[in-house]
């Protein structure tokens, strides 16, 4: 199973990473929106994992982004591949905003 995990907080990315590897996953890493929105439209995920604060892109745009790319191009790579955002807030308006924008599960994570 191929991961995009696209997280900027350097040592709960390669937490999340080493531990996705230990249970046999492929795992590419990006530090920003846009880093992982270009990888994003170039290789074929099952699984992206999204924080929701990120630079350049964040994860509310990058999953609206995304979804709207699937309804103007049915052969668009990721239209259709679960999103887990995630966050350390834990607001019932970010959880909704998250899902909102086409996630399919939302994370968050205390701090």
């Amino acid at each position: 199973m191929k991961v995009l995990l696209v997280e900027d907080d350097e040592v709960l990315a390669d937490l999340l990473r080493r531990s996705l590897v230990a249970q046999h996953y492929l795992v590419e890493m990006a530090a920003d929106g846009q880093a992982g929105w270009e990888l994003a439209e170039v290789f074929e995920y099952d699984l992206i994992i999204l924080d929701l604060m990120l630079p350049k892109l964040d994860g509310i745009s990058f999953c609206q982004q995304l979804r709207a790319e699937g309804k103007h191009n049915a052969r668009s790579l990721n239209c259709k591949t679960p999103i887990l955002l995630m966050t350390a807030e834990d607001a019932t308006t970010n959880r909704v905003a998250g899902l909102d924008a086409g996630a399919d599960d939302y994370i968050g994570l205390a701090e």
